[in-house]
């Protein structure tokens, strides 16, 4: 049940920052197909952040020490660009334009998962 609402909650942070942001494109029809659709990407960007993610902090530790956890960020974005790749050959109509628009979402998507995970008990 946990798993679900995480990936509700990622579907809606995705939401909020197609939303704001130009550079990120959600151009299913209808508002069943769109919800299906950032349900998707939400599940896509929770598997390439829990499989890529940790090999990315491993590899580039010195980077993250370097820069004080700021190139954080940039991996955040290039992730979510990537997302946008796999969801684009899986034939999903969600698109990330470049990178900026990938980093300010990035932020965007962390800053209201956790606003939304407040709300969520940890328990067990």
């Amino acid at each position: 049940m946990k798993i679900l609402i995480r990936l509700v909650i990622s579907a809606v942070a995705l939401w909020v920052a197609e939303m704001l942001l130009d550079g990120i494109e959600l151009t299913a029809g209808t508002t069943t197909e769109r919800v299906l659709t950032l349900l998707a990407v939400a599940a896509i960007f929770g598997v390439v952040n829990a499989v890529l993610k940790p090999i990315i902090k491993v590899l580039g530790c010195a980077f993250y020490i370097l820069t004080l956890g700021l190139f954080a960020l940039v991996v955040n974005a290039a992730l979510l660009v990537l997302t946008s790749w796999l969801a684009g050959e899986l034939d999903l109509p969600f698109h990330v334009e470049w990178f900026w628009p990938a980093f300010w979402g990035a932020i965007i998507i962390g800053v209201v998962s956790w606003l939304l995970n407040l709300f969520v008990s940890d328990d067990d």
